[in-house]
């Protein structure tokens, strides 16, 4: 079922030109920008976009501007665990890593313990009312999720056209606290 969903909104968001990427990313950006917990975080964790996903580059210069600092995951297939990493220079530090998405460079691979973010930002293809989604089909964020400290907000970033009536679960989903959209910020628990 999973499997459906994912390959269907994938699809669908195939069909996106860039442009509408590019200005729904905006207005999704303005919308995280106005809440709290992205305003008095210091520590975020955020995934670096690619394909028609929503665009994190705004929300990284965003970030780095503001002087906090800024963390990427960079995915460890044998294991399935997530590393998170410091970026300091989003032109400089990163290269074309696993399943295609930009992760540091080794020497610029800066390993920290998930337990200091405040905000970690996670990727999804389709997401629910609930704050279930479904990922790129690895489990890499239900493994790490748990990892984080208790005052840590999970929020996901999507396109309206991701979300669907219910995402099928298994034990061991772990739902996002927020989910924003172009259109409104869902409060999921």
């Amino acid at each position: 079922m999973k499997k459906e969903i994912r390959a269907n909104i994938l699809q669908q968001k195939s069909l996106i030109s860039d442009e509408v990427v590019n200005n729904t990313s905006i207005s999704i950006f303005n919308i995280l920008s106005q809440q709290n917990f992205y305003k008095k975080a210091n520590n975020i964790m955020l995934y670096i976009s690619f394909g028609k996903e929503v665009v994190t580059k705004y929300i990284i210069e965003d970030l780095q501007k503001s002087g906090k600092r800024v963390f990427i995951p960079v995915t460890v297939p044998k294991t399935k665990a997530l590393i998170v990493s410091e970026l300091k220079d989003f032109e400089k530090d990163l290269q074309v890593g696993h399943f295609g998405v930009m992760e540091p460079k080794e020497e610029a691979l800066r390993p920290v313990d998930p337990s200091i973010l405040d905000l970690v930002i996670v990727p999804g293809v389709a997401f629910d009312q609930s704050g279930y989604r479904i990922g790129y089909g690895g489990g890499y964020y239900d493994r790490f999720i748990p990892r984080l400290s208790a005052h840590a907000t999970t929020v996901s970033l999507a396109f309206d056209m991701q979300l669907i009536d219910k995402v099928p679960t298994s034990q061991y989903d772990i739902p996002v606290q927020y989910i924003i959209t172009e259109k409104q910020l869902i409060q999921c628990l």
